[in-house]
């Protein structure tokens, strides 16, 4: 029988469509083929790219040339820029303001046909410590409010390139589902005097029904109201707000790993999004918001019901998503 399910952290609903039930071999899709040809993110090719902010050189080579293992550039088509004087205006109920941001490219590897998923532990955690640095120099920047980093896998998911990537955006605001979220944690705390995401581990451990992993105090879950199939959210166990306050980045990267050779194995390479959900600026360290990453396979679409409502339709249920992927066993480099 469908159930509709109340987000406890914003109060959005999903509709869990069990009478549509999908099991994951209704959502394998063929894999893509990788492209050949001319890449600007592989090594030899730095002077296509813009200047590099940050890069890990392990043999000491000068910036913008080869012998990198990670690469971080401004964005060639940047959705904001930096060189702006950040001005708003309004015009009766008309608001806006001068395009002002940060765009930022991470490039994870050098070895162009190499994914996420088949990285070392290691090198997953240096892609976390390369975010990080990024986030606390961007923070720096007055005019910024907030940083959003996420990765696009798959042409279906919004990847433009086939090199593994992933993305940093800074914000002269806070995007409306931050707002939304840091709301509801401090409502939620306000009323119970306990961080929502803390309680929601404590609860999720105690069940044991939508856990996936559990890895050196860093849990893989299905969310309770998973808006999409095979959603997963990674968050640590004990309380920490921003996602830059933190120094050993082996046990994230182990499980993000995990999830997605777990996702591999039963969905046979989904296009998927992942996005870090972090404290905005000027609200660190604080007792109620918790960061965490959202996993999100792109197997089904947003429709006119989801633009309509707000609401989401997942067919797969949460509870039965974590146990396929529990089942699944991952395949992690050293």
């Amino acid at each position: 029988m469908p159930e509709l399910r109340k987000d406890p952290i914003i109060g959005r609903w999903v509709i869990i469509a069990t009478e549509r039930g999908k099991r994951p071999s209704d959502f394998v899709s063929e894999t893509e083929e990788p492209k050949d040809g001319f890449c600007s993110l592989c090594p030899g090719n730095e002077a296509k790219t813009p200047p590099e902010v940050y890069a890990l050189r392990p043999d000491g080579s000068a910036p913008n040339t080869p012998g990198w293992r990670l690469r971080v550039v401004t964005n060639k088509f940047p959705a904001l820029v930096a060189d702006e004087k950040l001005e708003e205006t309004s015009t009766g109920v008309f608001d806006w303001m001068t395009g002002v941001g940060e765009h930022e490219v991470i490039i994870e590897t050098p070895r162009h046909h190499t994914r996420l998923a088949d990285l070392s532990v290691g090198e997953v955690a240096d892609i976390f410590w390369a975010y990080r640095e990024r986030i606390r120099t961007l923070q720096q920047d007055a005019r910024f409010r907030c940083v959003m980093v996420f990765k696009n896998h798959g042409a279906a998911a919004g990847a433009s390139l086939d090199h593994s990537h992933s993305q940093l955006i800074a914000l002269p605001i806070v995007p409306k589902r931050v707002f939304e979220e840091m709301e509801g944690a401090k409502t939620y705390y306000n009323d119970h005097h306990q961080c929502i995401f803390c309680d929601i581990i404590k609860q999720e451990l105690a069940a044991e029904v939508r856990i996936i992993e559990e890895v050196d105090g860093v849990i893989a879950v299905a969310p309770f109201a998973a808006r999409f199939p095979f959603e997963t959210w990674i968050i640590p166990q004990a309380h920490s707000s921003s996602f830059e306050e933190i120094e050993d980045h082996a046990g994230v990267a182990q499980v993000l790993l995990g999830v997605l050779q777990r996702m591999d194995r039963v969905l046979t390479d989904p296009p998927y999004n992942f996005i870090i959900h972090t404290s905005p600026f000027g609200e660190s360290n604080n007792a109620y918001y918790h960061w965490h990453i959202e996993i999100i396979p792109r197997l089904t679409k947003v429709a006119g019901f989801e633009w309509g409502t707000g609401f989401y339709i997942n067919p797969t249920p949460p509870e039965e998503a974590a146990q396929y992927l529990k089942e699944a066993s991952p395949s992690l480099g050293g």
